[in-house]
């Protein structure tokens, strides 16, 4: 049985290239990518590809015909090795200074700061105002609790209560029930028995 062929994988971009044919496209100028599109330190300079957009080093940075290294579409040794043919071999314009491209990135970077949203501050949680008839419960519930701080049972504060008031209402039941029918209450004005008939103005 055949040994199973292992699937090539991209190749390390490297910094030279060995191949001195170039790309029959237009040659990319840098100042028609943004500042963080590319890297001109000399140690590693380099690009995003704009065909593949991966990053691509620039060869022959300081030479007359610097130009994009071959590369593969994929990530080096992970992805698969699909060549980047409309990329590869371009000519590259350097129409951008070290210096000046270093004052882009930096006005870009503290523009990116201003522009990034403060830190929001969430508005603590206030718990909705009781009903009123949940106050009143609540100030019945704290004098009832404040009455049975000695110990005894609520059972019983409310039986000591009522012994404490019975003997006033036995009795008031007891005087409204000797009350005779159609009698007035105590103390009201007799009802006149007799009808009244006002006079009328004198003429």
């Amino acid at each position: 049985m055949p040994a199973s062929t292992l699937e090539r994988t991209a190749r390390p971009r490297k910094s030279r290239a060995r191949s001195r044919t170039f790309n029959n496209r237009p040659a990319l100028v840098i100042s028609t990518l943004k500042p963080h599109q590319y890297d001109l330190r000399p140690a590693c300079a380099s690009l995003i590809c704009p065909d593949c957009e991966t990053w691509v080093p620039i060869t022959g940075i300081q030479t007359r015909k610097p130009k994009l290294v071959p590369h593969d579409t994929g990530r080096a040794g992970k992805d698969a090795a699909v060549r980047c043919g409309l990329g590869s071999n371009r000519l590259v314009t350097v129409d951008v200074t070290v210096k000046k491209w270093q004052e882009r990135l930096e006005d870009g970077n503290s523009e990116t700061v201003h522009r990034r949203k403060t830190t929001v501050l969430r508005k603590p949680k206030v718990a909705p105002a009781p009903a009123v008839s949940q106050i009143a419960a609540q100030k019945q519930t704290a004098t009832t609790d404040d009455e049975s701080d000695d110990g005894r049972p609520l059972w019983l504060l409310r039986e000591m209560k009522w012994a404490s008031t019975e003997s006033a209402v036995r009795d008031a039941d007891t005087r409204r029930a000797q009350l005779p029918d159609g009698e007035a209450p105590l103390g009201a004005p007799p009802v006149p028995l007799k009808t009244l008939h006002p006079n009328g103005p004198a003429r």
